[in-house]
């Protein structure tokens, strides 16, 4: 498959380069073309998903009761992906609102300490989250739907790299460039017919509502701090995935 300008849109190398930068894998991978790779967001969650899915396998086999396994899914995603979103999630909680000026809101956004804006945010964010795995666990069809949640909400992040600039001359977004209009819908196009296989029908409801999360995310960033970084990226696929948990759960 081919872009206009000739280069490839799509590229075998671009899997590992997914995975390598959305998780802590030990996956070997170049960063040639890091923002054309991001057509491929979607496969690093469903390995994330698929392994997370291993350790819950096992501790239902052990007995162990469905709030506790719940909570053993966050620990696996967030040891797996280095809390890199859950950071950008808190990061952003605090710079939106505890800044009153772009400038003041990225300083927020850079500093290491977290604040009180980040701490609620974190908590409640993922409390949805525990409650919702929680459900879907007691219901026994969470792994499908798991797969399509952390599919479709990575599928989302390149969208926002296209669809606003870079907020800063640094970090870990500008780093990986803007992908292209057609990156960016073919990380949509699998993401959302991923997901499609996984679940059936339902995965039109969660394509909209991983839309609306991403396009809530767009409006809130430009205003905030007129473009993107990669807290933003991080936080966009927190709140799209806690979207599609609470319509699933």
């Amino acid at each position: 498959m081919m872009r206009n300008d000739g280069m490839s849109l799509v590229h075998w190398g671009d899997f590992q380069t997914a995975i390598a930068l959305l998780t802590r894998l030990p996956v070997p991978a170049e960063f040639t073309r890091s923002a054309g790779a991001s057509w491929a967001y979607p496969f690093a969650g469903w390995l994330v998903a698929a392994l997370a899915g291993v350790v819950v396998t096992f501790a239902l086999w052990l007995g162990i009761a469905a709030p506790l396994v719940a909570g053993l899914w966050l620990v696996a995603t967030v040891v797996m992906t280095g809390a890199m979103h859950e950071d950008g999630l808190a990061d952003c909680a605090d710079g939106f609102w505890g800044g009153w000026d772009p400038a003041r809101r990225l300083e927020i956004m850079k500093d290491s300490q977290i604040g009180t804006y980040g701490v609620l945010g974190l908590v409640l964010m993922m409390g949805l989250r525990w409650g919702a795995v929680w459900l879907l666990i007691e219901d026994g069809r969470w792994f499908w739907a798991m797969l399509a949640v952390e599919g479709l909400s990575r599928a989302v992040m390149p969208l926002v790299m296209h669809a606003l600039p870079h907020a800063r001359d640094t970090g870990l977004s500008h780093a990986q460039g803007q992908p292209s209009l057609p990156t960016a819908l073919l990380a949509l196009v699998v993401g959302g017919f991923g997901a499609l296989l996984l679940v059936g029908w339902i995965a039109l409801l969660l394509w909209a509502v991983a839309g609306l999360a991403c396009a809530g995310m767009i409006v809130l960033a430009k205003q905030k701090i007129a473009g993107q970084t990669g807290d933003v990226l991080g936080a966009t696929q927190q709140v799209a995935a806690v979207a599609m948990l609470l319509v699933l759960a």
